[in-house]
């Protein structure tokens, strides 16, 4: 057994090497076809799909906005770890080891074919492309390695003792180096000639000659797909970098000087939009070219459909608001949320420009369905969109077009709802329906239809398990209760009694509030605890629960020790 180990260590190799040429060629391929139709990012799209909700919101608290790069990372690693198996497979079953690889590209093509946004059969060809590739190679990789003579076999020897018998060939394959019917390898020679029982019978020369070659043309084949794809996304990258926003017909008042805090370790009242969170279910964030980019309006209660482009939505007025998102998956004093400087087209006129009224007024529908270009699908309530909050189509986010990440060309605010029901990045649809008929991506996956956000504060400073010196410490956070507004912050340190902190001025109350309170800390362990009460006179609950159905609830505290 140990002097098979080279033999199925190479074997393993072009496992490997067969593996990356499908991903390489499947990569190419997919630039030509579009970048979500390659084989990795299908996969890892079914997978978000079929993850269960627990998963998911672990994926997210452990990994933040880094989870899809885990998870992609994950999905090569047992990739790897199968082409090493399928590749020491074959080398005893050389087609069975082929189809093997033939097997993946068929899950990958399937996987394709049932992402939301799936563009049909061409979808598909990346996986089936690179599939067969990695196949033939691996088929012709495991030529060379031939099969190990059992233990006691002779071979018989030519007429002067090193050349193989007629009929035999080095690598002990059939005419022309085909396996045995029954898809295993013959019976080996020598690599010269009669030789020892047990001594190998492959050529390793030419193993490492179409390794080599093979890797070569993989990496060549993957660094012209990356080309491809960066070279098809040129014409978003460069409608974005062309976007000139317009001044503002209703601009957002100053910031009052007040509301921003000077606390060393508490959030900007600003969040800059490379510190934004980002929580979606894109492994590729789509580049989406502005020229082309087009918005229908549909459904029930619509006069006639409505396109508008991007140009359209620029010559129209456009509103300035600051403006808090926050997460449905956020726990308790987690960091998905966030506060920016929004621009963009109010979206209740539009509504009403192709003849939508809310169900208050007669209207047909209650839920306005918004669809992005990956097929995320995100359901709003239409009473709420059409109440008079500034519930808009953004184009601009502090000062700049949106960044990609963030939804370019265009996204969807609603002030007061978690974003998974309001906040539709890269939109491209907007269908009328009703709650009854349709229930939207997230709603299928146990969250709630309707999910305004709760009242919540976070301790920002000190850090969970900081060692402040005693004395005055400074205790600040953040609290929201969007389109409610925050009215007092409590701070409790361990079982004493609760303490008012001071309040930073309110910008409007569609954005959080900063807060501090004065704490003279004394030695030793303690537990720090905060509470919002919000406009309406509602505080927050001391019942801790998860995200979900409709976000977490609680009281966010911190431990820290007093040197």
């Amino acid at each position: 057994m140990p002097r098979r180990l080279p033999r199925l260590a190479l074997g393993a190799l072009g496992g490997v090497l067969s593996g990356y040429a499908a991903l390489a060629l499947a990569e190419l391929v997919a630039a030509a076809v579009r970048p979500q139709a390659g084989p990795v990012v299908a996969v890892g799209g079914a997978a978000v799909d079929r993850t269960p909700v627990e998963v998911k919101d672990w994926a997210i608290r452990h990994f933040g906005t880094n989870d899809k790069l885990v998870l992609q990372l994950g999905i090569l690693a047992v990739l790897t770890l199968f082409a090493v198996v399928l590749g020491a497979f074959a080398t005893r079953f050389r087609r069975t080891g082929a189809a093997g690889v033939l097997l993946f590209g068929v899950v990958g093509a399937a996987a394709a074919l049932s992402r939301p946004d799936s563009e049909g059969f061409t979808d598909t060809l990346p996986s089936l492309v690179g599939a067969v590739a990695g196949a033939v190679l691996l088929y012709v990789l495991m030529g060379p390695l031939g099969r190990w003579r059992a233990r006691g076999a002779t071979a018989p020897a030519g007429p002067r003792g090193n050349e193989d018998a007629p009929g035999d060939r080095t690598n002990s394959e059939g005419p022309e180096g085909t396996d045995t019917p029954d898809g295993t390898y013959g019976t080996d020679a020598p690599d010269a000639g009669g030789g020892p029982a047990g001594a190998p019978a492959w050529d390793r020369r030419r193993f490492v000659l179409l390794a080599t070659s093979a890797a070569a043309v993989s990496t060549g084949a993957g660094a012209a797909g990356r080309a491809l794809s960066g070279a098809g996304s040129a014409d978003a990258v460069a409608s974005r970098k062309a976007v000139r926003l317009p001044r503002p017909r209703s601009a957002a008042r100053p910031v009052p000087a007040g509301a921003r805090l000077r606390v060393p370790g508490l959030s900007p009242f600003t969040t800059p939009n490379a510190d934004f969170y980002r929580v979606d279910t894109a492994l590729v964030v789509p580049k989406v070219n502005a020229d082309t980019w087009r918005l229908r309006v549909h459904g029930e209660g619509v006069r006639g459909p409505l396109t508008l482009s991007f140009q359209d939505l620029l010559r129209r007025e456009l509103i300035e608001r600051d403006i808090t998102l926050t997460c449905v998956s956020n726990e308790v004093g987690g960091p998905y949320v966030g506060n920016a400087r929004w621009i963009g087209v109010p979206l209740a006129p539009i509504l009403r420009e192709a003849g939508v009224r809310p169900p208050s007024r007669g209207g047909k529908a209650d839920q306005l369905v918004a669809r992005s270009v990956d097929g995320m699908t995100l359901g709003s309530p239409v009473e709420t969109v059409m109440d008079g909050r500034d519930a808009m189509l953004a184009l601009g986010m502090n000062g700049e077009p949106l960044p990609f990440a963030h939804g370019f060309p265009v996204r969807m605010l609603v002030p007061g709802l978690y974003g998974y029901v309001s906040a539709c990045k890269w939109i491209e649809d907007l269908e009328l329906t009703t709650f009854d008929s349709y229930d939207p991506y997230w709603v299928k996956r146990s969250w709630a239809k309707q999910a305004p956000i709760k009242t919540q504060a976070r301790i920002d400073t000190p850090k969970p398990f900081g060692r402040p010196k005693r004395g005055t410490v400074v205790v600040a956070g953040v609290a929201w209760a969007q389109h409610r507004g925050i009215e007092k912050v409590e701070v409790q340190v361990d079982d004493g009694p609760w303490r008012r902190a001071d309040l930073a001025a309110e910008d409007t109350k569609d954005t959080w509030r900063q807060w501090s309170w004065p704490w003279r800390a004394t030695p030793g362990g303690h537990t720090l605890t905060v509470r919002a009460t919000d406009a309406s006179g509602t505080t927050q609950t001391t019942k801790r629960t998860g995200t979900v159905p409709d976000g977490a609830s609680g009281r966010h505290s911190v431990v820290v020790t007093v040197d």
